[in-house]
């Protein structure tokens, strides 16, 4: 190209044909991506979707709702995006893809921050009415629920942000109560009193999804449960003869071994451990398991130590052998002796004493035998192989206690669970005097969360009765609750529960996820995983801020579904709540839904678990819109959601429709820091999607979500951002490029593919190859896949080899030389592929750059289609011998380098090449590219029609001449510097070097370029 600093007769700038736009090079993402969010709102964007032809059907994805509470982050921008991009996606491939955003309004957080509201008014929650109360919390939801609504669409999310479902709304409240009343009228739903997760700070049950594992520190405990009753069985007596006779002694009588057992057995123990001391006080059995060899130890000799122990020599315990060492060594025994094996029918026949029951001010309350039951989960992995067992603080304790109601019953024990801890997690009146109205947690105060003063009121009191055989400190990962961040206990408590047995509603779960398909795989066996070992569903609340449960209870505890005119019921309570929301049923008189024989019947006052309340949003949402199908095929949100929204709405749905809501599942991971650390405000690592939007815009977090691997955690941070940055950068130097090269092209000026040159045709094959995987990697929802190979293409395949080959073409061949005009077809093909192709994922850049390419006139770049490849596109073969020009071409620029480091040539136009290369010459000749081989055809860098210019070596080399040798050349590559060469002058026009006729400036092709524009 001419030279500027060159003197010539002529300036031959103007004669250039170089790419005209005014598309700009700065993108200025956060000033011009508003106005895009404003385009789309003129033109109907969403609207203008769902009136386009889908000839593929509908395709949905179903929003799990994200919580109305605070501004987005990271994770939620993250969310939002990659479903956008999905969203995007599939519309582009044919299908009606709608999307409608949702939120869940109710629960504790939002009535948390509307109870310090009306403290910070000196108010009470207990002294503002209901209705009130409630009143401020949806206030308080639809307040955050537009700002986000507002933060979302920022990030460039399309969908019906008119028309949200929201939890609240009183028609989704009525749904969400309409679909309990369904799964009531089956009998899957019953009351019962199970020890559940009980946060007492908040004063409410909590579901598995609401509680997050943190470490704790844990008093741990050994404890002893005197014998009381352990019968001298014939089994025993058999036994014990037979082990005497194989020592050569057989001379005592049934009578003698009982003696001798009954002196052994008087004054021994069981032993537990445990590490939540303050639930001793609620023990009512101990559990064992058949299979477990247990042991009578006699103390014979304890360690020295700085302070008496707990235990010495003559005291008798009972432990499973294998625990044996581990439990001497904490109670300090330094030597006993195994006094005999204890079989498990005489265990399952034995009884013991409380250890509490001779405590000063027990008052008779531990009076009760203390039965050994089997059970399953007991393991001599750890502990004593003896499980301490209160069943109001343990599902494992509970299970086995209810299951031997008879032998309990018989043993004239009261098989009732004891209601032991309050709200507040205080010892209720259950407890002797002593203990009554102490706190397992503290809930108030700077010690918020801590061990309150039970813990320490029940270890004095294990001291006092000789029951404590060792104490220590331990660290062990405890159930916490997600928003007050405090300890949970177990706790028994009335509520109501969905049974995952009875009408099989755990086996229909799991043949749904058999046939669901996750992204990534794992994802099916981690909520198989948890749904066959989960509990019965707990769905019951203790708070104001929720919807109901629309249960009238009878005198008996019978539910009014059962009853016969439950359906007239039920259409009251809807209505109730559809004209009213949830105030409908706590201010309507019960009289008013159950107007004839009432007298005795009382209504629920709990409120439903808020995953019940997401679980349903298939019900209320998908299954209640004329445009929404009854399945979504896409539910998509964070891995924790395989216990939290996917398996509420598997459960919901599963229970009411016997079938999965969703036909896939994806699950993407957390946005950390760039050292993999989670991000946190003291840690000050936090990076916002509004500060990200105005500094760098909200395309560089589209790019950063599309470009990641969303299967396992996401990092991100200032480099990260900066990679994006610049990866952005590149992407659109190269769309910018093309625009500029296809300024006034139009479908008259395009070349049929049997007319293109070789390296044109290679283009259209790559692009026969990413058309052929795109689909399969949209459906697979891989877009990192996608943006990489995108990004390559644009990259490698473009920039840096076919650009970087034909601008000599485009610039200075004559305008209507095939070569041109089959390069600006191609260009053309790349254009409308590549930005469709990057539209889901750059969607404000791409509407920039299809609006600069076709005007203001042209519909949105988002309404067009993916666009198929022609069969003729494909040609395996000459991909094969371009990689083979490609190859050499490498080499050739890595031969040229060192002249142009040294400062011999400034550009590779300045050399030619000599080189040897068979394999080359096979791909030359098969791909029609013309050079000067070694007898002495004379190429150079002209060409035989200067208004036809055809495709030689030097021209992909980005050399003025090459020159193939004989195949014996010791160099196998050699450079010339044209410059010193005398028969060879530069270009003014093009800047390669020829050999003029005369005094000729330029290059035949350049000057036939000239005279046709003349």
């Amino acid at each position: 190209m001419t030279d500027p600093n060159k003197p010539s007769a002529r300036d031959y700038r103007d004669t250039l044909f170089l790419p005209k736009t005014d598309f700009p090079m700065r993108a200025g993402l956060p000033k011009n991506e508003p106005k895009w969010l404003e385009y789309w709102n003129e033109i109907d964007l969403y609207g203008a979707q769902r009136k386009a032809e889908n000839a593929k059907g509908p395709w949905t994805l179903h929003d799990g709702p994200p919580y109305a509470n605070g501004h987005i982050h990271m994770g939620t921008a993250l969310n939002k995006i990659l479903k956008d991009v999905i969203n995007r996606s599939h519309q582009m491939l044919g299908h009606d893809a709608n999307y409608v955003p949702g939120w869940d309004c109710h629960g504790l957080p939002i009535e948390w921050k509307v109870e310090e509201e009306f403290r910070g008014k000196g108010r009470q929650k207990d002294d503002v009415p209901g209705s009130e109360f409630r009143k401020r919390c949806r206030e308080y939801a639809a307040g955050w629920l537009d700002t986000q609504r507002e933060e979302f669409q920022r990030l460039g999310v399309i969908g019906d942000w008119k028309n949200p479902y929201k939890t609240m709304n009183f028609e989704s409240e009525a749904d969400i109560c309409a679909e309990l009343l369904k799964i009531a009228k089956t009998g899957q739903l019953y009351r019962g009193s199970k020890p559940i997760m009980w946060s007492p700070v908040e004063q409410t049950a909590l579901a598995e999804a609401e509680v997050e594992y943190h470490d704790k520190k844990a008093t741990q405990i050994y404890v002893k449960f005197p014998v009381r009753d352990m019968p001298f069985t014939d089994e025993l007596f058999s036994l014990y003869a037979a082990s005497d006779k194989d020592d050569g002694d057989n001379s005592l009588s049934r009578e003698e071994y009982t003696s001798r057992f009954d002196a052994m057995v008087e004054g021994s123990s069981v032993v537990i451990w445990t590490t939540t001391p303050w639930t001793i006080p609620a023990n009512r059995a101990v559990s064992f398991r058949r299979g477990i060899s247990y042991g009578l130890y006699e103390i014979q000799e304890m360690e020295d130590s700085e302070f008496d122990p707990w235990s010495k020599p003559g005291d008798k315990l009972i432990i499973a052998d294998a625990l044996w060492e581990t439990i001497a060594k904490a109670g300090l025994i330094k030597k006993a002796k195994k006094r005999f094996a204890i079989p498990a029918d005489i265990l399952v026949q034995t009884t013991l004493s409380h250890p509490l029951k001779d405590m000063d001010g027990a008052e008779g309350k531990y009076d009760f035998p203390v039965p050994l039951l089997e059970g399953d989960h007991v393991t001599a992995d750890a502990g004593t192989g003896f499980v301490h067992t209160a069943p109001s603080h343990g599902e494992d304790d509970y299970i086995v206690w209810t299951s031997n109601q008879q032998k309990l019953e018989a043993l004239g024990i009261d098989p009732v669970v004891p209601m032991t801890l309050d709200d507040a997690g205080c010892y209720t009146d259950v407890m002797p005097t002593r203990f009554q109205g102490l706190d397992v947690i503290r809930t108030s105060g700077k010690k918020r969360g801590q061990d309150g003063k039970a813990n320490g009121e029940v270890l004095k009191a294990l001291v006092e009765c000789g029951n404590l055989l060792a104490r220590g400190m331990l660290t062990l990962r405890d159930a916490h609750s997600w928003r007050s961040k405090a300890p949970v206990i177990r706790r028994a408590t009335p509520q109501w529960f969905i049974s995952m047995s009875k009408g099989g509603l755990r086996d229909k779960a799991i043949v749904e996820i058999e046939k669901t398909k996750f992204w990534p795989d794992r994802g099916r066996n981690r909520i198989g995983t948890m749904v066959a070992d989960r509990p019965d569903w707990l769905i019951s609340r203790q708070r104001n801020w929720g919807v109901p449960i629309t249960l009238i209870v009878g005198p008996k505890g019978e539910l009014h579904t059962d009853r016969d005119d439950a359906e007239l019921i039920n259409s009251r309570i809807l209505a109730a709540v559809r004209e009213h929301g949830v105030d409908g049923w706590f201010d309507t008189p019960l009289e008013t839904l159950m107007p004839e024989g009432h007298e005795g019947w009382n209504k629920v006052t709990d409120i439903l678990d808020v995953w019940f309340d997401s679980g349903c949003t298939h019900a209320f949402c998908l299954k209640t819109r004329d445009d929404l199908p009854d399945r979504a095929d896409l539910y998509l949100e964070g891995s924790d959601q395989h216990r939290g929204w996917f398996q509420s709405s598997l459960l919901e749905s599963c229970a009411v429709y016997g079938e999965a809501p969703y036909k896939g599942v994806l699950t993407h991971g957390f946005v950390v820091d760039e050292k993999g650390l989670k991000m946190s405000k003291s840690l000050g690592n936090t990076m916002s999607p509004e500060d990200i939007s105005k500094q760098f815009g909200a395309e560089i977090m589209r790019i950063w979500t599309a470009s990641s691997d969303f299967t396992t955690d996401l990092k991100i941070g200032k480099e990260i951002i900066q990679t994006n940055v610049d990866a952005y950068r590149k992407l659109r130097n190269t769309l910018r490029y093309m625009i500029g090269a296809l300024d006034g092209f139009d479908d008259s000026e395009a070349v049929d593919y049997v007319d293109m040159p070789a390296l044109e045709k290679w283009v259209l094959h790559r692009l026969s190859e990413i058309t052929a995987e795109h689909e399969g990697w949209v459906r697979d929802h891989d877009h990192k896949k996608i943006f990489s190979a995108l990004f390559n293409f644009c990259t490698v395949d473009l920039s840096a080899f076919y650009f970087d080959i034909r601008k000599d073409a485009l610039y200075c061949d004559p305008l209507n030389s095939t070569r041109r005009r089959a390069c600006r077809t191609v260009i053309n093909e790349v254009f409308l592929r590549l930005t469709t192709w990057l539209a889901p994922i750059m969607c404000f850049t791409m509407e920039e750059v299809w609006r600069a390419r076709f005007g203001e006139t042209a519909k949105s770049v988002h309404l067009e289609l993916f666009k198929d490849a022609p069969e003729n596109w494909k040609n395996y073969a000459l991909s094969h011998e371009m990689n083979v020009v490609r190859e050499f071409r490498t080499r050739a620029q890595e031969a040229i380098e060192p002249l142009r480091k040294d400062g011999v040539i400034k550009s590779s136009l300045e050399a030619s090449l000599k080189a040897s290369d068979v394999m080359l010459e096979v791909a030359l000749d098969t791909l029609g590219i013309g050079f000067k081989r070694y007898n002495g055809l004379d190429q150079d860098g002209d060409y035989p029609n200067p208004l036809e210019p055809v495709d030689t070596l030097a021209d992909y080399l980005i050399v003025s001449a090459c020159e193939l040798t004989l195949p014996n050349t010791d160099d196998p590559i050699q450079v010339e510097d044209l410059k010193v060469n005398p028969d060879f002058a530069k270009c003014e026009r093009s800047w390669k070097y020829f050999r003029p006729e005369g005094d000729a400036e330029i290059t035949p092709r350049d000057q036939a370029a000239i005279d046709s524009l003349n």
